[in-house]
Order: structure tokens, then C-alpha cells, then sequence
């Protein structure tokens, strides 16, 4: 679970991943600023994803989900 910051700008609403730099994104309404965030979030995890396995490649490393409870 991340959290959502919103903030109303001029024309719309800037929004960001509070937890994790670089997955900001905008949209004319609250909505639309929450569905691009969503997709920029998924896009980031996706890059990081792809990058880490490209500079792992070869490694001895294991690869396991981590899920936090609360």
C-alpha cells in the first residue's frame, strides 16, 4: 500500500507517490490525476523491475515477493 498525495493547481491536480521519488503525475480532475498515478506507478515498478533483472543477470540471487502486513 502507497499513499496518494493531491495537490489542486491551477488547471487541475498534481499528484505523487509519497513513498517512492519520481512517481508524480498530473490530470484535470482528482480522478484523472488518481488514474494516471496509478499507471505511473506500475510503469516505475515495471522499469525498476526490468533494470534490476538486466543488472542481475548472471547473479546468484534469489527472487521472492514481499508482502507487508500490517
Amino acid at each position: 500500500m502507497y499513499t496518494a498525495l493531491y495537490k489542486k493547481v491551477r488547471g487541475g491536480y498534481v499528484a505523487w507517490v509519497e513513498e517512492i521519488s519520481g512517481v508524480v503525475t498530473q490530470g484535470t480532475t482528482k480522478r484523472e490525476a488518481q488514474e494516471n498515478l496509478k499507471d505511473a506507478l506500475r510503469e516505475v515498478l515495471l522499469a525498476r523491475r526490468q533494470l534490476a533483472k538486466k543488472e542481475l543477470r548472471g547473479a546468484d540471487v534469489v527472487r521472492e515477493r514481499l508482502v507487508l502486513a500490517k
